[in-house]
């Protein structure tokens, strides 16, 4: 923890940054890709088995698994792409889902401490898969010159203003969409982490001076902002995956 002089150990980038816990080959393994990994098995080792000896009458695990594979299936592709043109699609929108929230989750789970997705490469990398997915759907359905005009909403009966449109849209779909589909979810990441650590140690510190009474508020304050972290990471997984549905949407549709 940094001290900004005053005693208090305000929270900051240093926050974000971890030393290496193993090198490989020249690698540096930190703990943020150690809990990505543990992200990765979780998510293939519960459906693998829930799913992986599936039986026509389910047990608990793999209820559950239905449920959480429904939820998305239902809730977000069908509700998006509808059940003909979703259902191909289902199986990546239910790994993104779990993914992010897993790795969102870790931010309230004791040892871990930290939202996986506050660490601005990991949903930079799924954004650039779902933007590769989008692209590769729009011009295998439309072709290169129908892929074109689906980016840039081309259409000639905008008349003068047509150029105008065509520029926006390029810069808006194809340079700007990925970069904000990233961000949303790593910025809320990275803000609810660092109020996250701003009342815990601002309750120890407050302990540690004596003043009880602003120590147990801030300790409250800590409470309720696990309790709202806890909602947001699950929203932000089904934000991405709406977005991301959204997208592949609009690369079938016949015009942008």
């Amino acid at each position: 923890m940094a001290d900004n002089g005053c005693g208090f150990p305000a929270p900051g980038l240093h926050s974000f940054l971890f030393q290496p816990i193993a090198t490989v080959g020249g690698f540096e393994f930190n703990k943020v890709m150690l809990l990505a990994l543990i992200t990765t098995v979780l998510v293939v080792g519960f459906f693998w088995a829930a799913f992986g000896k599936a039986k026509v009458v389910p047990g608990k695990l793999q209820m559950v698994g239905e449920a959480g594979y429904d939820f998305v299936r239902r809730g977000i592709v069908y509700e998006t792409l509808g059940k003909k043109e979703g259902e191909k699609y289902v199986p990546l929108m239910v790994s993104l889902f779990f993914f992010i929230w897993i790795m969102n989750i870790w931010s309230v789970i004791p040892l871990a401490q930290f939202p996986v997705s506050s660490i601005i490469a990991f949903p930079a990398v799924l954004a650039v898969i779902v933007y590769l997915v989008w692209l590769s759907i729009t011009f295998k359905k439309h072709g290169f010159a129908g892929g074109f005009k689906n980016l840039t909403g081309y259409d000639k009966s905008l008349g003068p203003v047509l150029p105008l449109v065509v520029v926006i849209e390029f810069f808006s779909n194809v340079l700007v969409r990925p970069f904000t589909h990233a961000v949303r979810l790593f910025a809320n990441m990275f803000a609810g982490h660092l109020l996250l650590v701003m009342f815990t140690v601002a309750s120890w510190y407050l302990l540690n001076s004596y003043m009880i009474p602003a120590a147990g508020v801030s300790f409250l304050m800590t409470i309720v902002m696990i309790l709202f972290e806890l909602f947001v990471q699950a929203v932000q997984a089904y934000v991405f995956v709406l977005l991301a549905c959204s997208y592949v949407q609009g690369a079938l549709a016949e015009q942008h």
